[in-house]
């Protein structure tokens, strides 16, 4: 059966096609039976330079254009040609929802980048080892749209000039798998201008070695993701040797519960649990929201919930991503005014269907994320987790008292944007 089919190889351009490749023109309409094509083809075009028949010619749109493929759950390294064999390009390539791969990559006139990105693909379904139904993950109404629970795999072609030569899906059973959990601070979130460090992190890890499988979701606490059977699905996907990476606390406050109503007892549990299945428990403290006091210094409005995190770590002896504290000193580093620059702070009508300024201290845009991924990144990094040999060169040495200037922060936008609100605050 083609869904379950794991192994692809599209040549997109015209008419000539390397043997033993799928054709991919601009008029492959995505099609369910087929298995694959373009979300939408109104402007695209393919361009022929001749000579190679895989790298000669190229697909390529004015505005960004999404292919999806029907594929099953798993890891997957995707490789790709970007280029043009008689001008230059530029393309920065998503996938699912608005999961950043690769930056701006920009070839020369003549050349075309030969490059590899590593995915994670789920479902909705949760089975057991044997790969038997025994449940499914209760998804809330508007997550139902979201791509990354549509049963495809969708990337995403973006930027000045992007161009694309050949798309090679091969499946990736060796890499080590980072699974997030946590709420809208951390999950893939679909819609501009609304995003969280979790889609950010792929993009500074070596490819074929590392995965990020993001669970997270907006308006969750510990409870919540149990309720919901989030936390069975990755109980029953976790090998030895994977990351479990724990963030609530936003919603947890909100809720009313206090540290002592079952919120230590569930990060115990899900420790515990891990530990068991061999897997490698890493606690985040939920970031600060942007509050200062007179002094151009952040509140902490979280109450203790970044505290029992801090003890848990210690007690259970296991590593303290301290977001929290980092966070603090990279917002501060920006001040009160400028800091809006990295939540989703915008006037009216600068997206679709946004009558009223957008004005939000918890949650960030693409630019507030990326500087927020970088002090994870920052932090595996100065513990030495043994991941830290697989962050990539896309990471420069990051420090939060001297934050990336805003202006030239590049991130070409999505055609998904969406004024509301993510649950949870």
């Amino acid at each position: 059966m083609f869904a379950q089919q794991t192994t692809f190889k599209f040549d997109f351009g015209g008419e000539r096609v390397q043997n033993g490749f799928i054709p991919i023109t601009p008029t492959s309409k995505f099609d369910k039976k087929k298995g694959y094509g373009f979300m939408d083809i109104s402007g695209l075009k393919s361009v022929d330079r001749s000579g190679d028949p895989l790298t000669g010619d190229f697909i390529t749109s004015d505005k960004p254009f999404y292919f999806s493929v029907v594929i099953s759950e798993g890891n997957y390294d995707i490789r790709l040609n970007l280029g043009d064999s008689k001008g230059t390009s530029e393309t920065t390539v998503r996938v699912e929802n608005r999961r950043l791969m690769l930056e701006n990559v920009k070839t020369k006139k003549g050349e075309v980048a030969d490059k590899t990105i590593s995915v994670h693909v789920k479902d909705s379904i949760i089975r057991n080892q044997n790969g038997d139904e025994i449940g499914i993950v209760k998804l809330k109404p508007r997550e139902r749209k979201y791509l990354h629970w549509d049963n495809l795999l969708t990337i995403e072609f973006n930027d000045k000039a992007p161009k694309v030569c050949t798309l090679i899906i091969q499946p990736n059973k060796t890499a080590t798998t980072i699974y997030l959990t946590g709420d809208s601070t951390v999950v893939d979130a679909q819609y501009e201008p609304w995003a969280s460090w979790g889609q950010i992190l792929p993009y500074f890890f070596v490819p074929n070695e590392v995965v990020i499988a993001n669970y997270a979701e907006s308006g969750e606490t510990l409870k919540a993701f149990e309720d919901r059977y989030r936390i069975d699905k990755i109980w029953n996907e976790i090998r030895p040797g994977d990351y479990l990476f724990i963030q609530f606390g936003h919603n947890d406050q909100k809720s009313g519960n206090s540290t002592k109503s079952g919120y230590r007892k569930r990060l115990k549990e899900w420790i515990h649990k891990a530990k068991q299945l061999n897997a490698i428990p890493v606690l985040v403290t939920s970031m600060n929201r942007r509050v200062f006091d007179e002094n151009n210094k952040i509140v902490n409005t979280l109450d203790d919930f970044p505290d029992a995190m801090r003890e848990m770590a210690k007690e259970e002896n296991i590593f303290l991503i301290d977001l929290n504290a980092i966070s603090k000193t990279l917002f501060e580093a920006m001040g009160p005014e400028p800091s809006k620059k990295a939540f989703v702070y915008y006037p009216a009508n600068s997206y679709p269907n946004q009558p009223d300024i957008l004005a939000d201290d918890t949650h960030f845009n693409a630019y507030g994320a990326y500087e927020l991924a970088k002090c994870v990144v920052k932090s595996m990094v100065d513990q030495r987790l043994p991941l830290k040999k697989y962050i990539s060169k896309n990471y420069k040495d990051f420090d939060p008292n001297k934050p990336d200037s805003v202006e030239k922060f590049h991130w070409p936008e999505s055609i998904f944007m969406e004024s509301l609100k993510p649950d949870g605050n």
